[in-house]
């Protein structure tokens, strides 16, 4: 498909045209980077303003199960739900195991959903290096509710929580040793702690959790000066708690929108997508650059058996690149 088909195939919310749009702005071949380009500058203009959340958690604490209940939610509520689950990417083989579509099965079957695994390739953060790209062309396709799934606590979140309006850091019951574990900074960035899992025999414990949390919110820093970040009990599995959640949410946006934040936060969002590109593209055009590479192979081998420090060697790189 031509980027004028693309185009037209987005903005009609056709799900196969959003699904090459969507391989198109992922790829990194440099043909296809600037056709995405080209794409992009258009679906901006025809962008509807999403409600971007972020969401993050401990490993086993249910994201995808949370999501999915939120998600059927959300779209029987009347909106149009895209969800980006961002896989961890193999250091050894560079694959994704991009299982999200068959742990959402019936959000990835709903016709006002759209579930997109995308690998993170290495990127700090959790999320995809096209993630903010990745969200234009969902809004572009009417999606008012984006949902990014993380990899998880114990990378770079600040880079997530940079991109989104809302974060929300899901937690199990029993905080005790895990409250012991987080790292405050984690704290410092939620908008909201939701403990799942809540139901049942883990009511109790999540009741302990929420206490916890909330005592240990109250020596962070709050992310808005008008917001106070609240802890919240669900259960991801039976759905209770979650319209409460979501009140919480479309809470947040109105108090933000009211004092001015929430533009602020936007155009924030906009500066830091542009330095992101330009970090992008220049390592790109470094790794690229026909004297940097005539070199890369001796440099390489001269650090690897100590004859010359990264720091000197780095300098040797950089002053090949574009001489």
């Amino acid at each position: 498909m031509t980027v004028h088909e693309l185009v037209e195939g987005v903005l009609a919310a056709d799900r196969a045209a959003v699904g090459r749009a969507l391989t198109l702005v992922e790829s990194t071949r440099s043909d296809h980077r600037v056709q995405a380009r080209e794409l992009l500058d258009v679906l901006l203009l025809h962008a509807v303003e999403s409600h971007r959340v972020g969401i993050t958690g401990v490993p086993g604490v249910g994201k995808s199960t949370f999501i999915e209940s939120l998600g059927t939610k959300l779209t029987g509520a009347g909106h149009r739900v895209a969800v980006l689950a961002v896989d961890p990417t193999s250091k050894l083989t560079g694959g994704s195991i991009l299982g999200d579509k068959t742990r959402m099965l019936r959000l990835a079957n709903d016709p006002a959903a759209f579930v997109r695994p995308s690998p993170s390739a290495g990127t700090l953060g959790g999320v995809s290096r096209t993630t903010r790209e990745t969200m234009v062309v969902l809004e572009a396709a009417g999606y008012d509710v984006v949902l990014v799934e993380t990899v998880g606590v114990g990378q770079s979140e600040t880079v997530v929580a940079g991109m989104v309006d809302f974060f929300l850091l899901l937690m199990l019951p029993g905080a005790g040793d895990e409250l012991q574990g987080i790292k405050k900074g984690v704290l410092e960035l939620a908008d909201m702690i939701a403990i799942n899992k809540a139901d049942g025999d883990n009511a109790p414990a999540a009741r302990t959790a929420a206490r916890d949390y909330s005592a240990a919110l109250r020596l962070t820093e709050a992310t808005s000066p008008t917001w106070t970040p609240s802890v919240v009990t669900c259960a991801g599995l039976t759905g209770d708690g979650l319209d409460e959640l979501w009140d919480q949410v479309v809470a947040h946006r109105s108090t933000l929108m009211a004092t001015g934040e929430w533009e602020d936060r936007r155009r924030a969002q906009r500066l830091a997508w542009m330095w992101s590109m330009v970090e992008d593209r220049l390592l790109t055009a470094l790794r690229t650059d026909p004297g940097v590479l005539d070199l890369l192979g001796s440099v390489e081998a001269d650090v690897r058996d100590g004859r010359t420090s990264p720091a000197a060697a780095a300098d040797r790189l950089l002053d090949a690149f574009g001489g």
